[in-house]
C-alpha cells in the first residue's frame, strides 16, 4: 500500500479546506475541461483526476487553477532538465535510491495532511546530482495528482539533516537550479506547504535556512521548524503515522520508500506519454513564454506566493 486514503469523515473536514462543494464540483471540473479545449497552446485533454487535483489545489478558484495549469504545462516546456528521460530504472536515478529515501508517508495526520520524509543515508558520499533529485520529486508529485483521489488538507515535509556536510552544501548550493525548482512547485504545482520541520539539526542548518529564506515569502518563513531532538517533532506529526526510525510505529523507512520505487517504475509508461503533453509556446496567443518571464534576467529569486 502506496497511500492510505482519508476515509468519509475526515474526506468532509479536507473538502472544507479546500473550499469543495460536491454540489458544484462537477460544473467546476466542466468549465476547467472547455477552457482547456480553447488555449491553442496547451493540451486540449488531461486527466479528470488530475484537473481535480488542481481546483483542490487552487481552493476551487478557477482562475488560480487557469493560472497554474497553464504554469504547469509551461514548466514541462522549459525545464527538460526536470521532465524528460523520467524513468526510475535509468542508472543516474536508480542510483539515488541507495543514497537517500524521499517518499510520503501512508498515514494522513488528523487535520488530513501528508507527510514527507527527504533523508539521506551517509554522510561520507560525493554529493548527488540535485536536479535528478528534484526529477524523482516531481515525478511523485505528478503520481500524488493521479492518486489522492479525495485531495488532502496540506503537505508537511520533514527533512533530515543527520548527514549533511559543509561539502554537500557547498557543491549542492546552485541558486538558478534551486530557483527555477522553487518556482516550479509552487507556481505549477497544486500544493500547500503548511509545515516544514528539519530534524537532528546542527549548526550547519542555520547556514542553509538562511540561504533559502530570500527565496520564499515570510508566510512560508515561519512555517519552517527546527528540532535538535525528535520529542519537539511529536508536538506536531504523531507517533502512528511517523516510521519507526523517528520514533513511530507506522513501519519502516525503508518499506515505504521501495513502495513509491515500485510506484514509480509502474508509472514509467506514463511518464514517457507525458512528455509530449506540455505548451506549444509557437501557439500561445499574444508574446510567446521565455526563460527570462518565468525566471528572471538578474539572477535574483523571484518571491514565491504559498498558499
Amino acid at each position: 500500500m502506496t497511500l492510505v486514503l482519508p476515509g468519509p469523515e475526515l474526506r468532509i473536514h479536507i473538502w472544507k479546506e479546500l473550499n469543495e462543494n460536491v454540489d458544484t464540483r462537477e460544473d467546476d471540473l466542466k468549465h476547467m475541461k472547455e477552457w482547456l479545449l480553447k488555449q491553442p497552446h496547451l493540451p486540449n485533454t488531461w486527466d479528470e483526476q488530475c484537473l481535480l487535483s488542481f481546483l483542490r489545489g487552487s481552493n476551487f478558484s478557477l482562475e488560480k487553477c487557469k493560472r497554474k495549469l497553464d504554469m504547469y504545462f509551461t514548466m514541462r516546456t522549459a525545464l527538460p532538465e526536470f521532465f524528460t528521460n523520467r524513468d526510475v530504472n535509468r542508472p543516474e536515478l536508480r542510483c539515488l535510491t541507495s543514497l537517500g529515501q524521499g517518499c510520503p508517508l501512508p498515514g494522513l495526520t488528523p487535520q488530513g495532511r501528508r507527510v514527507t520524509i527527504i533523508r539521506g543515508l551517509d554522510k561520507n558520499i560525493e554529493t548527488p546530482n540535485m536536479a535528478d533529485i528534484m526529477k524523482i520529486s516531481l515525478m511523485v508529485g505528478d503520481i500524488r495528482l493521479q492518486i489522492e483521489k479525495y485531495g488532502v488538507s496540506g503537505d508537511v515535509y520533514i527533512l533530515d539533516a543527520s548527514v549533511l556536510t559543509a561539502s554537500h552544501f557547498a557543491k549542492a548550493a546552485n541558486p538558478i537550479l534551486f530557483k527555477k525548482f522553487l518556482i516550479c512547485v509552487q507556481e505549477a504545482y497544486p500544493v500547500k506547504v503548511k509545515e516544514v520541520h528539519v530534524v537532528n539539526a546542527i549548526p550547519l542548518v542555520d547556514i542553509v535556512v538562511n540561504w533559502v529564506k530570500p527565496f520564499v515569502k515570510e508566510k512560508l518563513r515561519n512555517r519552517v521548524h527546527i528540532h535538535s531532538k525528535l520529542d519537539s517533532l511529536y508536538d506536531f506529526v504523531p507517533k502512528d503515522i511517523l516510521p519507526e526510525e523517528y520514533g513511530g510505529t507506522a513501519g519502516k523507512m525503508a518499506d515505504f520508500c521501495n513502495d513509491w520505487i515500485s510506484k514509480l517504475e509502474e508509472f514509467e509508461p506514463w511518464f514517457k506519454a507525458q512528455e509530449n503533453i506540455k505548451a506549444d509556446e509557437s501557439k500561445r496567443p499574444g508574446k510567446p513564454t521565455n526563460q527570462n518571464d518565468l525566471f528572471g534576467l538578474d539572477g535574483s529569486f523571484r518571491q514565491l506566493s504559498i498558499d
